[in-house]
């Protein structure tokens, strides 16, 4: 079920509705039970494979809570290997089992069957979501929970399980268990945030994909000019298609009175690399940190460990990404950036001022980052980058997708995104009035400018 859908408006409403109507008591059933039906909207069967590691994970937590020594992290590598097989069976076998025949055909060695299974939809956010909570109780953060309906919601949560924000348990447990009265206040937010990501998704980031899906689908028949254009409009268009559905999570939540994290931070104003990863998908990027990375050693070991250690973390983010070697190379790319900027504050390397210099450059190497995230191979990824570098040619050849005055005004409202997003940062208090009449406002330019062609997340992949 895509947010951008009537038939989301109406399960809404439902929910919504239902939510307060009912006693105090059941309220949990009831969105544990319209989590499940959002979930199986998308393909029934699926539910299963949650099931399961909910099963898995809520036993553990006893388990891990109440072992000691050498048991207790039995059970936590128990819970990962479970959750992690989940990932690799669904996510990764085929991409593996296909780079191993590729391979062994050469020497003519055996062949692996490929399962060809369609990937459950965002198995990869509620598999890290389940995992981050036999962790934090393995490490004494967190309580075991002992409601085992009040957990298999905290993983099936339907405004976050699809793509996030991907919480932790310490912060949204507590919630699901208390009891929430209507807030005006705290709905009319919610609506608010609701609007503000349907905006970003149906106004800009669907807009901007007539022109970049077709101009990255076929690469060869386009200019160095076309290509630059689809770049530029593609890390718009991912920005608003994410954020915009971590806008409408936060919102849908807040409705029913429960505080999802913050998922970006406007990261395109970042001044450096590290910057960037610390605004962009924040619950992914702090997972990573937090489960991975600070692990590993982090930064308290020496410069050269501590450079395989930001390796190993991009190269599984980009894997996280998909099970394509375009992701795997976007992840690379990201790891020698930030390897790149920490050797250069190593050496005391410091340009002070030109803080929009600095904001260039980053924006720039992100976007160029881009370019084999989106592309469909890598091989793609490299004729795009060759042509945009050597600027042959540099002319629009792309009218027939979209007219030139469209282009303007896909550049028009990127900018009135911006400006949007920075008037919302500054420290001002929004009046309910307020917002209620930029709901509106933000209601209309949708009716009126979105693309009602309810086009899936491009995070739902993942």
């Amino acid at each position: 079920m895509l947010f951008n859908s009537l038939l989301f408006l109406i399960f809404f409403l439902v929910v919504i509705s239902a939510y307060y109507l009912l006693a105090p008591k059941l309220r949990w059933v009831w969105l544990l039970l319209a989590s499940c039906y959002f979930y199986m909207y998308f393909k029934p069967v699926y539910i299963l494979i949650i099931l399961f590691t909910i099963v898995v994970d809520y036993i553990a937590g006893l388990l891990i809570e109440k072992a000691q020594g050498s048991n207790k992290k039995f059970f936590l590598l128990a819970s990962i290997v479970a959750n992690i097989g989940v990932l690799a069976v669904f996510k990764y076998f085929d991409f593996f089992a296909g780079n191993f025949n590729f391979l062994s055909h050469g020497f003519n060695g055996p062949q692996i069957p490929l399962l060809h299974i369609l990937l459950p939809i965002g198995l990869s956010f509620h598999t890290f979501q389940a995992m981050s909570y036999t962790i934090e109780v393995y490490r004494g953060n967190q309580k075991a929970e002992k409601h085992f309906g009040i957990y298999a919601l905290y993983v099936l949560f339907y405004p976050q399980m699809v793509a996030g924000p991907i919480e932790r348990p310490q912060h949204i447990l507590p919630q699901l268990h208390r009891i929430n009265k209507f807030n005006t206040t705290g709905f009319i937010t919610g609506i608010f945030l609701i609007m503000i990501g349907l905006f970003k998704k149906m106004v800009i980031a669907d807009r901007l994909g007539l022109f970049v899906d077709p101009v990255f689908n076929t690469p060869h028949g386009h200019s160095a000019f076309d290509l630059l254009v689809a770049v530029y409009f593609f890390a718009f268009q991912i920005y608003c298609d994410f954020s915009g559905y971590s806008d409408i999570a936060v919102g849908a939540a807040l409705t029913l009175g429960i505080e999802l994290m913050r998922n970006f931070n406007m990261p395109y104003l970042s001044k450096n690399i590290t910057e960037f990863w610390q605004r962009w998908h924040i619950s992914l990027s702090t997972w990573f940190r937090d489960y991975v990375y600070i692990p590993l050693g982090g930064s308290r070991v020496n410069s050269m460990v501590t450079c395989i250690n930001i390796l190993i973390v991009f190269i599984i983010s980009g894997l996280w990404h998909g099970a394509n070697w375009k992701y795997l190379v976007w992840g690379l790319v990201h790891g020698l950036l930030l390897i790149g900027y920490q050797l250069l504050k190593k050496l005391k390397v410091n340009v002070k001022g030109f803080s929009y210099l600095k904001w260039i450059l980053t924006f720039n190497l992100v976007c160029l980052a881009w370019i084999f995230f989106r592309a469909n191979t890598v091989t793609d990824g490299f004729f795009i980058l060759n042509k945009i570098f050597t600027l042959s040619p540099l002319h629009y050849t792309a009218a027939s997708i979209m007219p030139r005055n469209e282009i303007f005004y896909c550049i028009f409202i990127i900018l009135a995104l911006l400006a949007g997003e920075w008037y919302l940062q500054r420290k001002v208090q929004w009046s309910k009035r307020r917002m209620l009449l930029t709901t509106v406002i933000l209601f209309i330019a949708c009716y009126f400018l979105g693309i009602f062609n309810e086009a899936q997340f491009i995070y739902f992949q993942f």
